[in-house]
């Protein structure tokens, strides 16, 4: 093992204010379970599961909630033992509505929602909030069989990454399992550690990096004993060197082709093509093409941590590192918290607000959401928390473009953003399409750049819902047109 600095360097990026300082040098704290967990069927990308509980059952955590409802799709399990009161439509970070199984962590088995038994009668609790003392998750009993990677077979490894529930926890949500089974024809030469965590303010991946470095360096065996012994490339951003003596500390004597790259600070660096040109020199072609068609798997630190766990402990993905950050948060924090904890609840064991923020932004300031509701809950993809102050955000207002072509020297896809943009503010989505608006992967650096403060990134988004929509809306038709 050896650690280089990168040789590439992509075209595009900018220079965000990172402030990590607030919460890099914050240990990962455990959270209490939450009084009420919101688990949704849709933490992934592709299809939601399909949930397989209904109000009234008590459930176990581990317990499988949604089963896998397609090939792009991944099961979901109880985040903690408690029971169902509903299962219905809630709003999720990015403001979709998918089912979720809401539990009341308070009830014991047996016992109804807001009652608790004393003496063999039972009393109405009316706020159900039963336990004084916050419960603390119990990860000391194997959910799953735990499985000697060494001795176990390649099948019995992707069957514990599906059953486990993992995807990629970096922000798409790729389910897991699909990526680590390429077809016959493709094989994997390079598998990529994404630790380059190039959002502003976010620190979650950095301290997995830092404390659970030995985790990574058995998710990265077992992840190349099902892929056939692939070289290995670890990619950390150079303003992280404690994490990058770490994973040199964890990885001295691993065996076979295996570098830490480190990366020049540069955002979006964390993107997964421009990850795989910056460690390996290769360029993923234009969609549908995907890194294994250049030979390259990619995955998060902390989903290769995570695979480590369901495979030698059998611990299914239930629980995530997210940071809570921003000027307006009392105690900013690396915090362990079960899926399904609500913002609010988060934002309560950080202390709370230090005034009320002026906006709440789920994941990170490039890439994040801005959300309306702390009622929303985090899901397996749920990097960080972010309250911002007035001080920290401003109100605009959007201008016509003045075609300086900063977004066009700042995005890392070689696309002409501008243009983009005027010609879906001119509902012309046949022209974005044409002008490669699907190759755009959102990361902001348009809108970052833009001294007319136009909402490029949004335009864009815009644009690519509606083509998906039409794209379904074809597909759904030719489907009906064969089955006649």
């Amino acid at each position: 093992m050896r650690t280089v600095k990168s040789s590439f360097r992509f075209k595009g990026g900018v220079h965000p204010d990172y402030n990590k300082e607030l919460a890099r040098d914050k240990a990962i704290e455990r959270m209490p379970v939450a009084a009420e967990l919101v688990v949704s069927m849709s933490q992934h990308l592709g299809a939601p599961a399909k949930c397989v509980v209904k109000a009234g059952d008590f459930v176990r955590r581990g317990q499988l909630l949604g089963e896998r409802n397609g090939f792009i799709s991944v099961c979901v399990r109880a985040s903690a033992d408690g029971l169902v009161k509903a299962v219905e439509k809630r709003r999720g970070a990015a403001g979709g509505m998918a089912d979720a199984v809401i539990i009341d962590t308070t009830a014991k088995a047996g016992v109804e929602a807001g009652t608790s038994k004393t003496s063999g009668t039972t009393e109405t609790n009316p706020t159900g909030n039963v336990p004084e003392v916050p419960v603390v998750p119990d990860v000391s009993a194997p959910i799953l069989p735990p499985l000697d990677w060494k001795t176990a077979s390649r099948e019995e490894l992707l069957k514990r990454v599906e059953e486990a529930g993992i995807c990629g926890m970096g922000g798409a949500g790729f389910p897991t399992v699909v990526k680590l089974s390429p077809p016959p024809n493709k094989r994997c030469e390079y598998l990529v550690l994404n630790g380059a965590e190039c959002e502003p303010y976010l620190t979650a991946d950095f301290r997995v990096m830092l404390e659970r470095a030995d985790r990574i360096r058995v998710g990265v065996e077992i992840m190349r004993k099902v892929l056939g012994q692939p070289a290995v490339r670890i990619a950390v951003e150079e303003n992280k060197p404690e994490a990058i003596a770490a994973l040199e500390r964890a990885f001295a004597d691993i065996e076979g082709n295996v570098e830490i790259v480190v990366l020049p600070v540069l955002y979006p660096q964390g993107s997964e093509k421009h990850q795989i040109f910056a460690t390996v020199g290769r360029v993923v072609p234009e969609p549908p093409a995907l890194p294994i068609d250049v030979g390259c798997v990619v995955e998060n630190v902390g989903t290769v941590a995570a695979i480590a766990d369901a495979v030698e402990k059998g611990e299914p993905l239930l629980e995530r590192v997210t940071t809570v950050s921003g000027d307006a948060v009392a105690e900013p924090k690396n915090v362990l918290a079960p899926t399904g904890t609500k913002y609010a609840d988060l934002i309560a064991f950080c202390g709370g607000e230090k005034e009320p923020p002026a906006k709440v932004i789920s994941g990170g300031t490039m890439m994040g959401f801005a959300v309306a509701s702390t009622e929303i809950a985090t899901t397996k993809t749920t990097s960080g928390l972010l309250l911002l102050s007035p001080r920290r955000v401003f109100q605009y207002t959007s201008g016509p473009c003045i075609n300086c072509g900063r977004c066009v020297r700042a995005c890392p896809m070689g696309l002409e953003p501008a243009f983009i943009s005027r010609a879906v503010d001119a509902d012309d989505i046949k022209a974005a399409e044409e002008a490669s608006v699907m190759d755009c992967i959102e990361c902001g650096a348009c809108s970052f750049g833009c001294p007319a403060y136009r909402t490029i990134t949004q335009s864009c988004r815009r644009a690519k819902a509606t083509i998906r929509a039409r794209l379904a809306a074809e597909k759904a038709k030719a489907a009906a047109a064969a089955a006649k």
